[in-house]
């Protein structure tokens, strides 16, 4: 594919690096990142798809209408303009949008087949991202709010990539069956072991590591708390407040200088505590390792 048509579709690989690259930066500074840049992200995957899936006719066009709403229901406080007798009934207008949305493009697939003018694989691909995100969201496998738009938008821009810039071993059409948000979530998980290993020789060089916990903190000097993105994980601090609920960075911050504040009173000098992982950076690397050489797990499986 040459000219206008292949600009197209790199387009949104480039613009989907741009912003996890944003978004990074926003989560290594704040551990907060606006809805606005998953906002425009969004509307700019969903008018991308359209040029992409255009080609194929009414059906992949309206197919695809409908996934991109239902995407981008998640990045606007739509239930805030109901009718407060309307308001509790949120969840349960969502999940009838979730299933309506599996039931038509299900049949569509049962009466037309999956294919460029039948039901593209892009459209099944973000129905099984939103609904991915969705669930690993309510089970808390995905901390924030943001970590599960990103996730979601990473689906909208780019449904599948089955031509990594590196060669791999493992063949295009096996990643052009799954979901370029599997890719993602599979490296930043493998990654993610990265943090372990190197909180243990942080611990080690320190002369305190102890297993199993020396994978999963550090002690802190109670005066840097409020300037650090932790958790107090030491049970020897007693009953504290916690920030796991805070919904905004500032609300965290609160509650760290509180913390450091009582410890501090009781003559605390040092405590035991755990990052607040940008999982943001995780998932903008595991991205860019989808781009550049596919999913690393079935790299590393096809390679032994």
């Amino acid at each position: 594919m040459t000219g206008w048509a292949s600009a197209w579709v790199d387009a949104p690989v480039v613009v989907l690096v741009v912003g996890f690259v944003y978004a990074s930066v926003a989560d290594l500074r704040a551990r907060e990142v606006s809805d606005r840049l998953w906002q425009l992200l969004g509307v700019i995957g969903f008018a991308l798809g359209f040029a992409v899936f255009g080609s194929g006719g009414t059906v992949p066009l309206l197919l695809w209408l409908l996934v991109g709403l239902l995407t981008l229901e998640h990045l606007v406080a739509w239930d805030d303009h109901l009718p407060k007798s309307w308001r509790p009934q949120a969840d349960r207008l969502e999940l009838a949008a979730y299933a309506a949305s599996v039931a038509i493009v299900a049949i569509a697939v049962v009466r037309i087949g999956i294919g460029p003018s039948a039901v593209p694989v892009g459209v099944i691909a973000v129905l099984a991202t939103v609904l991915l995100a969705r669930v690993l969201f309510e089970v808390g496998a995905l901390y924030g709010g943001a970590d599960a738009k990103a996730l979601m938008i990473s689906g909208l821009l780019v449904p599948t990539f089955s031509h990594p810039l590196l060669a791999s071993p493992v063949s295009p059409y096996a990643l052009g069956a799954i979901p370029f948000s599997i890719d993602l979530l599979t490296n930043a998980a493998l990654l993610s072991v990265v943090v372990p290993v190197f909180l243990a020789l942080r611990n080690l060089r320190r002369g305190e590591f102890a297993f199993p916990r020396g994978f999963t903190g550090y002690y802190l000097p109670v005066g840097d708390l409020p300037e650090r993105f932790v958790w107090v994980r030491d049970p020897a601090a007693g009953e504290l407040p916690t920030s796991e609920d805070a919904e905004t960075s500032a609300e965290d911050e609160r509650v760290r200088r509180e913390v450091a504040r009582r410890l501090a009173e009781r003559g605390v000098r040092r405590v035991w505590v755990s990052p607040q992982l940008p999982f943001l950076v995780l998932m903008a690397a595991g991205a860019g390792a989808a781009i550049l050489a596919g999913n690393l797990v079935l790299d590393i499986i096809a390679y032994l």
